[in-house]
């Protein structure tokens, strides 16, 4: 599918694009743009990596011709950039709908207007009956995938969206910081120690967005099913794992966070296709005329519940162990 295809990635010097190089350039993909604005991560990527395949713009998808230049000559966009952490967004709200509402947009026009094939946008649990501003902002990232999509004429650019929980040891995940945290012998900070958080490595996320890329129609929303565990069995875990205990204290939620998180709604599930290891969320294409639709209501809306970190899978410290010795970060960490 990526044989001699360009790739761009925006925000691609994160966790995820850093992944996704992993992947791909051992491949037959012609060639891989980084779209980001931190020049930093980009000169160090660059010398890290040293591929002939790489190439590095710097931009802003808040300015639209800054991606529209960047798009052109594009087969495909994985579309990450996002202010994600929680906690910032609570306090610069507007930044977040500046990168993650306005910055979709204009990542989607510019597609569009330079005959992209195919954009899929990196979305979160968080964006589900969302409480705070980072959610809020993804949740209308969504939409504006969904609404462009009923725009498009058949055989024009496809768009897609892919939500997932946690992504473990990626940036801004509580993992590292535990592990920093027992290897300096100082206490965790736990904010809620029932609180629940799904659990998926940057390998899954990658699958998700690839297996999204071959099976995706106009405006699906693709979700990985994923298991789930408590603040406090992960920090245990990760205390077994060292070999060391840590005091740990309880600090209370943090500004915009959520006891558990959903990733897929009530409402979604009853239209949901179970795919095996991911489900698929077909958008709803109707028109405004919703006097052709009066026998299409959602009888089963009472019969079904939301697909969320309290109701999935829950792993136990042996369950946690186990997966957290799949990720390269920690048998890094255990050397």
């Amino acid at each position: 599918m990526f044989k001699n295809k360009t790739l761009l990635i925006t925000g691609g010097t994160g966790s995820f694009g850093n992944t996704v190089l992993k992947r791909f350039l051992e491949t037959d993909v012609k060639q891989i743009i980084i779209f980001s604005r931190d020049e930093k991560k980009q000169e160090d990527m660059r010398i890290a990596l040293s591929s002939d395949k790489l190439k590095f713009i710097i931009g802003d998808t808040r300015d639209y011709n800054s991606i529209a230049q960047a798009m052109v000559g594009v087969d495909y966009v994985f579309h990450a950039a996002a202010l994600k952490q929680v906690p910032s967004c609570e306090f610069y709200p507007m930044e977040a709908v500046k990168t993650n509402v306005y910055g979709t947009e204009n990542t989607i026009n510019a597609a569009i207007a330079n005959n992209v094939k195919r954009v899929i946008l990196l979305s979160t649990d968080k964006a589900v009956y969302p409480i705070n501003a980072m959610g809020i902002s993804k949740a209308m990232a969504e939409k504006i995938v969904v609404a462009k999509s009923r725009m498009i004429p058949d055989g024009g650019t496809i768009l897609c969206s892919t939500r997932y929980g946690n992504v473990m040891a990626s940036r801004g995940s509580v993992i590292p910081l535990f592990f920093e945290k027992i290897k300096a012998g100082k206490a965790l900070t736990i904010t809620d120690p029932n609180m629940t958080r799904f659990l998926m490595s940057l390998e899954d996320s990658v699958d998700l967005v690839l297996h999204a890329f071959k099976n995706g129609k106009q405006g699906d929303i693709f979700v990985q099913k994923a298991p789930a565990s408590t603040i406090e069995e992960l920090a245990k875990a990760i205390m077994e794992l060292c070999g060391k205990k840590s005091e740990t204290k309880v600090i209370g939620t943090r500004h915009g966070e959520k006891l558990f998180e959903s990733l897929v709604s009530r409402e979604e599930m009853v239209k949901a296709q179970d795919m095996g290891k991911y489900y698929r969320i077909p958008a709803d294409n109707r028109d405004l005329n919703y006097d052709k639709y009066i026998l299409e209501g959602e009888p089963n809306l009472n019969e079904v519940t939301d697909y969320t970190s309290h109701s999935t899978e829950r792993l136990n410290v042996a369950g946690i162990k186990e997966l957290l010795l799949t990720l390269n970060y920690v048998k890094n960490e255990l050397k």
